[in-house]
């Protein structure tokens, strides 16, 4: 731990956290010119190496968010025929076991699978499973996709903090997954049981859009699907508005296993 890292820990812990995000994000909803808005692209494209040719749409986008929320040109990013695939692009920074009571670890950090799905019962589908943590860099793609074929069944968001998902956020702030903002989507599938995926809120902006249920911001609260909705490997499931990670969790019988690094969605995450 260095004092600067240990100085930025304690100035996020008393800063308006929540308030920051929503005053940036309606910055980042806020109109702007088509020059300003190519320039700002540009300048932020650079700035963390985006590739702009990968991108659905071209020229000027009408606000910040359009531009970070870019959909891909269809086909620049294959879905594999594999079991379960990255539902998103970033860095795999974890990928292990879910233990006993559903607990897990992140970065020597000891979680409960069911604190972050929201459903203590439900996470002992998960006990013997493998879960795999996607870390979403302001680089990346920002949409999340479902990982198998099944049906969304159930989304349950959850309200907290907005602390920074990143080395200094992890390093400092205690069970950080589980205080921040999170949004757990249920896929029922005919062979590998439920599959949860986790999208977790960060500072800066921090909203999240589960797409099945539009809108800009899920509010908390708990949304069943009846009749479920049925969904294909590589499908979007939800939208980053800035940040952040999303934590997958799979039952026993299918092994996840990939080399921790850079991954895209849609690559093979598991071994069948």
């Amino acid at each position: 731990m260095t004092f600067a890292t240990y100085a930025a820990a304690q100035v996020l812990r008393v800063v308006p956290r929540v308030r920051l995000s929503q005053a940036v994000g309606r910055l980042c909803d806020t109109h702007v010119p088509a020059p300003l808005s190519r320039l700002a692209a540009s300048l932020y494209a650079r700035a963390y190496r985006v590739n702009l040719a990968e991108a659905e749409a071209s020229g000027a986008y009408a606000c910040f968010d359009d531009f970070f929320t870019r959909k891909l040109r269809d086909g620049v990013r294959p879905i594999a025929q594999a079991a379960v695939v990255s539902p998103a692009d970033g860095l795999l920074a974890q990928l292990g076991p879910v233990g006993v009571n559903g607990r897990f670890a992140v970065k020597a950090t000891d979680y409960r699978a069911g604190e972050l799905i929201g459903d203590e019962a439900e996470a002992q589908r998960y006990v013997g499973g493998t879960f795999a943590v996607v870390y979403l860099s302001p680089r990346d793609y920002h949409r999340v996709h479902a990982p198998v074929p099944g049906q969304l069944s159930l989304v349950r968001s959850m309200p907290g903090d907005l602390y920074p998902v990143n080395s200094i956020g992890e390093r400092h702030i205690r069970n950080l997954f589980v205080r921040n903002q999170r949004v757990a989507i249920v896929i029922d599938t005919p062979n590998l049981g439920r599959v949860t995926v986790v999208m977790v809120g960060a500072i800066i902006v921090g909203r999240i859009t589960v797409t099945a249920l539009g809108g800009d911001d899920t509010r908390p609260g708990i949304y069943p699907f009846h009749p479920p909705l049925a969904l294909k490997a590589g499908d979007e499931i939800g939208v980053f508005h800035l940040g952040s990670t999303a934590v997958l969790f799979v039952e026993p019988g299918v092994t996840l296993t990939h080399d921790l690094g850079p991954i895209r969605y849609g690559e093979a995450l598991s071994s069948r």
